[in-house]
Protein backbone atom coordinates (compact mmCIF):
# COMPACT_ATOMS: atom_id res chain seq x y z
CA UNK A 1 0.00 0.00 0.00
CA UNK A 2 1.05 3.43 -1.03
CA UNK A 3 0.58 6.56 1.22
CA UNK A 4 -0.25 9.07 -1.72
CA UNK A 5 -3.15 11.32 -0.36
CA UNK A 6 -1.43 14.04 1.41
CA UNK A 7 -1.41 17.75 0.67
CA UNK A 8 2.21 18.55 0.51
CA UNK A 9 1.84 22.17 1.58
CA UNK A 10 5.74 22.69 2.07
CA UNK A 11 6.25 22.08 -1.44
CA UNK A 12 3.66 25.07 -2.24
CA UNK A 13 2.74 26.15 -5.07
CA UNK A 14 4.28 23.84 -7.21
CA UNK A 15 2.09 21.03 -5.40
CA UNK A 16 -0.96 23.10 -5.99
CA UNK A 17 -1.31 21.01 -9.62
CA UNK A 18 0.88 18.07 -8.89
CA UNK A 19 1.02 15.48 -6.03
CA UNK A 20 4.35 15.18 -3.98
CA UNK A 21 4.64 11.41 -5.20
CA UNK A 22 4.72 12.96 -8.67
CA UNK A 23 7.53 15.21 -8.49
CA UNK A 24 10.21 14.76 -10.64
CA UNK A 25 13.84 13.10 -9.11
CA UNK A 26 16.19 13.34 -12.56
CA UNK A 27 13.28 13.37 -14.82
CA UNK A 28 10.99 10.30 -13.42
CA UNK A 29 8.10 10.62 -11.42
CA UNK A 30 9.13 9.55 -7.76
CA UNK A 31 5.97 6.94 -8.04
CA UNK A 32 7.97 5.54 -10.79
CA UNK A 33 10.87 5.16 -8.78
CA UNK A 34 8.70 3.60 -5.96
CA UNK A 35 7.11 1.37 -8.65
CA UNK A 36 10.50 0.19 -10.14
CA UNK A 37 11.98 -0.59 -6.65
CA UNK A 38 8.94 -2.69 -5.66
CA UNK A 39 9.03 -4.88 -9.10
CA UNK A 40 12.69 -5.17 -8.28
CA UNK A 41 12.13 -7.14 -4.85
CA UNK A 42 9.04 -9.02 -6.60
CA UNK A 43 6.18 -7.20 -5.53
CA UNK A 44 3.16 -7.21 -8.07
CA UNK A 45 0.41 -5.32 -6.88
CA UNK A 46 -0.24 -2.02 -5.30
CA UNK A 47 -2.57 -0.04 -3.64
CA UNK A 48 -2.27 3.81 -4.07
CA UNK A 49 -4.22 5.00 -1.05
CA UNK A 50 -5.44 8.78 -2.58
CA UNK A 51 -7.68 11.80 -3.11
CA UNK A 52 -9.71 11.87 -6.03
CA UNK A 53 -7.67 14.60 -7.39
CA UNK A 54 -4.13 13.03 -6.96
CA UNK A 55 -5.76 9.80 -9.10
CA UNK A 56 -6.77 12.41 -11.63
CA UNK A 57 -3.35 13.43 -11.75
CA UNK A 58 -1.87 10.25 -11.82
CA UNK A 59 -4.18 8.84 -14.27
CA UNK A 60 -2.87 11.95 -16.79
CA UNK A 61 0.67 11.49 -15.88
CA UNK A 62 0.48 7.37 -17.62
CA UNK A 63 3.32 6.38 -15.53
CA UNK A 64 5.31 3.22 -16.20
CA UNK A 65 4.16 0.49 -13.67
CA UNK A 66 7.26 -1.59 -14.26
CA UNK A 67 4.14 -4.88 -14.59
CA UNK A 68 2.45 -3.79 -11.04
CA UNK A 69 -1.24 -4.23 -11.06
CA UNK A 70 -2.54 -0.75 -9.36
CA UNK A 71 -5.78 -0.12 -7.61
CA UNK A 72 -7.05 2.61 -6.03
CA UNK A 73 -8.28 3.31 -2.17
CA UNK A 74 -10.20 7.18 -2.28
CA UNK A 75 -10.10 9.20 0.76
CA UNK A 76 -13.63 10.40 1.63
CA UNK A 77 -14.28 13.74 0.01
CA UNK A 78 -12.54 17.13 1.99
CA UNK A 79 -11.66 14.22 5.02
CA UNK A 80 -8.51 13.55 4.56
CA UNK A 81 -7.93 10.10 6.76
CA UNK A 82 -4.03 10.73 8.27
CA UNK A 83 -1.83 8.13 8.04
CA UNK A 84 -3.42 5.24 9.45
CA UNK A 85 -6.76 5.77 8.59
CA UNK A 86 -6.59 5.56 5.15
CA UNK A 87 -4.85 1.70 5.75
CA UNK A 88 -8.20 0.80 7.53
CA UNK A 89 -10.12 2.52 4.63
CA UNK A 90 -8.53 -0.48 2.30
CA UNK A 91 -8.94 -3.07 4.64
CA UNK A 92 -11.03 -5.11 1.93
CA UNK A 93 -8.08 -4.73 -0.46
CA UNK A 94 -5.54 -5.75 1.80
CA UNK A 95 -6.38 -9.89 2.14
CA UNK A 96 -5.30 -11.80 4.90
CA UNK A 97 -1.27 -11.14 5.01
CA UNK A 98 1.25 -9.21 6.17
CA UNK A 99 1.99 -6.40 3.69
CA UNK A 100 4.09 -3.20 3.11
CA UNK A 101 2.99 0.30 3.82
CA UNK A 102 4.93 2.98 1.87
CA UNK A 103 4.70 6.70 2.25
CA UNK A 104 4.65 7.87 -1.42
CA UNK A 105 6.70 10.93 -0.73
CA UNK A 106 10.05 8.94 0.56
CA UNK A 107 12.97 8.01 -1.93
CA UNK A 108 14.36 5.06 -0.34
CA UNK A 109 16.58 2.37 -1.89
CA UNK A 110 15.10 -0.15 0.51
CA UNK A 111 14.93 -3.94 0.07
CA UNK A 112 11.38 -4.95 0.75
CA UNK A 113 12.03 -8.13 1.21
CA UNK A 114 14.83 -8.33 3.31
CA UNK A 115 12.18 -6.15 5.52
CA UNK A 116 9.49 -8.71 5.13
CA UNK A 117 11.81 -11.52 5.95
CA UNK A 118 12.42 -9.78 9.34
CA UNK A 119 9.03 -9.21 9.52
CA UNK A 120 8.01 -12.91 9.43
CA UNK A 121 10.92 -14.01 11.01
CA UNK A 122 10.76 -11.88 14.49
CA UNK A 123 7.03 -12.80 14.76
CA UNK A 124 6.21 -9.25 15.05
CA UNK A 125 2.96 -7.64 14.13
CA UNK A 126 4.39 -4.22 12.53
CA UNK A 127 8.12 -3.90 11.38
CA UNK A 128 9.37 -0.69 10.33
CA UNK A 129 12.40 0.36 8.60
CA UNK A 130 14.63 3.03 10.36
CA UNK A 131 17.82 5.10 9.45
CA UNK A 132 19.96 6.97 10.92
CA UNK A 133 19.65 10.81 11.07
CA UNK A 134 21.47 13.54 12.44
CA UNK A 135 18.68 15.24 13.67
CA UNK A 136 15.32 12.71 14.53
CA UNK A 137 13.34 15.41 16.23
CA UNK A 138 11.56 16.06 13.10
CA UNK A 139 10.73 12.25 12.71
CA UNK A 140 9.09 9.46 14.31
CA UNK A 141 11.86 8.25 16.80
CA UNK A 142 12.41 4.59 18.17
CA UNK A 143 14.25 2.59 20.68
CA UNK A 144 15.06 -0.76 20.24
CA UNK A 145 16.69 -3.40 22.26
CA UNK A 146 19.70 -5.50 20.87
CA UNK A 147 16.60 -8.55 18.83
CA UNK A 148 14.90 -5.45 17.00
CA UNK A 149 12.40 -4.75 19.40
CA UNK A 150 11.27 -1.55 19.73
CA UNK A 151 10.97 -0.56 23.18
CA UNK A 152 9.69 2.96 22.50
CA UNK A 153 8.26 5.27 19.85
CA UNK A 154 8.02 9.28 19.99
CA UNK A 155 6.70 11.09 16.58
CA UNK A 156 8.90 14.50 16.65
CA UNK A 157 10.00 14.13 20.16
CA UNK A 158 11.32 18.10 21.22
CA UNK A 159 15.05 18.31 20.40
CA UNK A 160 17.36 17.19 22.68
CA UNK A 161 14.41 14.50 24.13
CA UNK A 162 15.33 11.76 21.45
CA UNK A 163 15.74 8.54 22.76
CA UNK A 164 17.98 7.69 19.61
CA UNK A 165 18.95 9.02 16.64
CA UNK A 166 16.79 6.21 14.42
CA UNK A 167 13.49 7.37 12.78
CA UNK A 168 11.11 5.36 10.97
CA UNK A 169 12.14 5.59 7.16
CA UNK A 170 8.15 5.59 5.89
CA UNK A 171 8.07 1.82 5.07
CA UNK A 172 7.36 -0.85 7.37
CA UNK A 173 5.25 -4.31 7.52
CA UNK A 174 1.84 -4.88 8.87
CA UNK A 175 -0.04 -7.88 9.86
CA UNK A 176 -3.90 -7.72 8.99
CA UNK A 177 -4.35 -8.11 13.36
CA UNK A 178 -3.10 -4.60 13.24
CA UNK A 179 -6.02 -3.10 11.48
CA UNK A 180 -8.24 -3.93 14.37
CA UNK A 181 -6.33 -0.94 16.46
CA UNK A 182 -7.64 1.76 13.93
CA UNK A 183 -10.90 3.43 14.58
CA UNK A 184 -12.82 3.74 11.28
CA UNK A 185 -14.28 6.54 10.08
CA UNK A 186 -12.00 9.27 11.36
CA UNK A 187 -8.15 10.53 10.87
CA UNK A 188 -5.87 8.27 12.43
CA UNK A 189 -2.28 8.75 13.03
CA UNK A 190 0.10 5.83 12.38
CA UNK A 191 2.85 7.49 14.57
CA UNK A 192 1.14 8.82 17.29
CA UNK A 193 -1.89 6.37 17.89
CA UNK A 194 -1.11 3.06 16.50
CA UNK A 195 2.91 2.46 16.87
CA UNK A 196 2.99 3.61 20.61
CA UNK A 197 0.35 1.19 21.39
CA UNK A 198 2.02 -2.31 19.80
CA UNK A 199 5.45 -0.65 20.96
CA UNK A 200 4.07 -1.20 24.84
CA UNK A 201 1.96 -4.58 23.68
CA UNK A 202 5.72 -5.51 22.81
CA UNK A 203 4.62 -6.01 18.89
CA UNK A 204 6.34 -3.20 17.26
CA UNK A 205 9.93 -4.13 15.67
CA UNK A 206 12.90 -2.77 13.87
CA UNK A 207 14.80 -3.04 11.01
CA UNK A 208 17.99 -0.99 10.37
CA UNK A 209 18.51 0.28 6.85
CA UNK A 210 21.27 2.06 5.71
CA UNK A 211 20.36 2.43 2.04
CA UNK A 212 20.15 5.51 0.64
CA UNK A 213 17.00 7.70 2.25
CA UNK A 214 15.48 11.11 1.12
CA UNK A 215 12.57 12.58 2.30
CA UNK A 216 11.62 15.25 -0.18
CA UNK A 217 9.16 17.37 1.73
CA UNK A 218 10.55 20.41 1.93
CA UNK A 219 12.35 22.37 -1.30
CA UNK A 220 15.85 21.92 -0.08
CA UNK A 221 15.15 18.36 0.01
CA UNK A 222 14.11 17.94 -2.87
CA UNK A 223 16.59 19.72 -4.88
CA UNK A 224 19.24 17.52 -2.68
CA UNK A 225 17.75 14.45 -3.61
CA UNK A 226 18.25 15.67 -7.56
CA UNK A 227 21.85 16.49 -6.32
CA UNK A 228 22.37 12.87 -4.90
CA UNK A 229 21.21 11.04 -7.58
CA UNK A 230 22.83 13.52 -10.00
CA UNK A 231 26.40 12.12 -8.10
CA UNK A 232 24.94 8.49 -7.83
CA UNK A 233 23.79 7.44 -11.65
CA UNK A 234 25.41 8.16 -14.67
CA UNK A 235 22.83 10.71 -16.91
CA UNK A 236 24.03 10.30 -20.79
CA UNK A 237 22.12 12.45 -23.62
CA UNK A 238 22.58 11.96 -27.58
CA UNK A 239 23.27 15.41 -28.84
CA UNK A 240 21.28 16.18 -31.99
CA UNK A 241 21.57 20.05 -31.58
CA UNK A 242 24.39 21.91 -32.75
CA UNK A 243 24.64 24.11 -30.46
CA UNK A 244 27.99 25.20 -28.51
CA UNK A 245 26.72 25.64 -24.92
CA UNK A 246 29.26 24.45 -21.92
CA UNK A 247 27.67 21.65 -20.03
CA UNK A 248 29.26 21.35 -16.17
CA UNK A 249 28.85 17.73 -14.64
CA UNK A 250 26.62 16.51 -13.09
CA UNK A 251 23.51 17.33 -15.35
CA UNK A 252 20.36 15.60 -16.34
CA UNK A 253 18.71 17.01 -20.21
CA UNK A 254 15.84 15.24 -21.08
CA UNK A 255 14.24 14.24 -24.81
CA UNK A 256 14.19 17.62 -26.42
CA UNK A 257 16.01 19.84 -24.74
CA UNK A 258 17.14 22.72 -26.81
CA UNK A 259 19.99 24.97 -25.70
CA UNK A 260 20.63 28.15 -27.24
CA UNK A 261 25.33 29.29 -27.74
CA UNK A 262 27.18 30.30 -24.81
CA UNK A 263 24.62 28.84 -22.22
CA UNK A 264 26.50 27.61 -18.87
CA UNK A 265 24.44 24.47 -17.59
CA UNK A 266 25.16 22.85 -14.27
CA UNK A 267 26.59 21.36 -12.33
CA UNK A 268 23.72 20.02 -10.91
CA UNK A 269 21.21 20.89 -12.96
CA UNK A 270 17.88 19.24 -14.07
CA UNK A 271 16.31 19.86 -17.46
CA UNK A 272 12.97 17.88 -18.67
CA UNK A 273 11.04 17.10 -21.60
CA UNK A 274 10.92 19.99 -24.13
CA UNK A 275 12.79 22.52 -22.33
CA UNK A 276 14.01 25.69 -24.30
CA UNK A 277 17.12 27.25 -23.30
CA UNK A 278 17.53 30.46 -24.61
CA UNK A 279 21.42 31.76 -26.03
CA UNK A 280 24.27 33.05 -22.84
CA UNK A 281 21.53 31.33 -20.21
CA UNK A 282 23.09 29.48 -17.17
CA UNK A 283 21.61 27.70 -14.99
CA UNK A 284 22.60 25.85 -11.51
CA UNK A 285 21.74 23.29 -8.59
CA UNK A 286 18.31 23.86 -9.94
CA UNK A 287 15.04 21.77 -11.71
CA UNK A 288 13.24 22.84 -14.38
CA UNK A 289 10.25 20.87 -15.40
CA UNK A 290 9.19 19.90 -18.97
CA UNK A 291 8.09 22.48 -21.89
CA UNK A 292 9.23 25.02 -19.60
CA UNK A 293 10.74 28.16 -21.96
CA UNK A 294 13.87 30.15 -20.81
CA UNK A 295 15.29 33.40 -22.70
CA UNK A 296 18.53 34.69 -23.24
CA UNK A 297 21.17 35.36 -20.40
CA UNK A 298 18.65 34.55 -17.75
CA UNK A 299 20.37 33.60 -14.58
CA UNK A 300 19.06 30.28 -12.27
CA UNK A 301 20.84 29.43 -9.36
CA UNK A 302 19.07 26.96 -6.34
CA UNK A 303 15.69 27.22 -7.90
CA UNK A 304 12.63 25.28 -8.74
CA UNK A 305 10.69 26.31 -11.88
CA UNK A 306 7.57 24.35 -13.19
CA UNK A 307 6.01 22.94 -16.17
CA UNK A 308 5.36 25.36 -18.81
CA UNK A 309 6.48 28.00 -17.35
CA UNK A 310 8.15 31.17 -18.90
CA UNK A 311 11.39 33.36 -18.08
CA UNK A 312 12.07 36.20 -20.08
CA UNK A 313 15.21 37.35 -20.95
CA UNK A 314 17.56 38.97 -18.76
CA UNK A 315 15.73 37.30 -15.62
CA UNK A 316 18.20 36.26 -12.44
CA UNK A 317 16.06 33.63 -10.40
CA UNK A 318 18.05 33.34 -6.73
CA UNK A 319 18.19 30.90 -4.14
CA UNK A 320 15.28 28.91 -2.79
CA UNK A 321 12.72 30.29 -5.90
CA UNK A 322 9.75 28.38 -6.42
CA UNK A 323 8.16 29.04 -9.83
CA UNK A 324 4.91 27.25 -10.17
CA UNK A 325 3.83 25.57 -13.67
CA UNK A 326 2.68 28.34 -16.45
CA UNK A 327 4.03 31.25 -14.35
CA UNK A 328 5.40 34.06 -16.54
CA UNK A 329 8.52 35.90 -15.51
CA UNK A 330 8.92 38.87 -17.58
CA UNK A 331 11.90 40.55 -19.39
CA UNK A 332 14.64 41.97 -17.14
CA UNK A 333 13.04 41.01 -13.82
CA UNK A 334 15.24 39.66 -10.63
CA UNK A 335 13.72 37.73 -7.73
CA UNK A 336 15.06 37.73 -4.38
CA UNK A 337 16.10 34.73 -2.74
CA UNK A 338 13.14 32.40 -1.51
CA UNK A 339 10.33 34.22 -3.88
CA UNK A 340 7.45 32.00 -4.63
CA UNK A 341 5.10 32.12 -7.82
CA UNK A 342 1.62 31.11 -8.14
CA UNK A 343 0.49 28.99 -10.98
CA UNK A 344 -0.27 30.90 -14.26
CA UNK A 345 0.65 34.15 -12.54
CA UNK A 346 2.66 37.09 -14.49
CA UNK A 347 5.16 38.86 -12.78
CA UNK A 348 5.84 42.04 -15.18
Amino acid sequence: MILAGGFATRLRPLSCTRPKTLFPIVNKPLLQWIFERLARDGVNEAVLAVNQLTEFYIKQHRIPRSGITVRYSHDPPKRPLGTAGPVKHAERLLGHEPFLVLNGDIFADISYKELMDVHVKTGAWATLSLCEVEDPSRYGVAEITKSGRIKQFTEKPPKGTEPSNLINAGVYVLNPEVLQFIPEGRAVSMEREIFPKLATDRKLYGHIVHGLWMDIGKPEEYLQTNRILLDTISVKRKRKDTSRFESKNPVALDEGVSIGDESIIGPYAVLGKNVTIGKKAQITDSVVFPETRIGDSAWINGAIIGEGAVIGDNVRIGKGCIIADHAKIMKGISLNDGTAVCPAKEVS
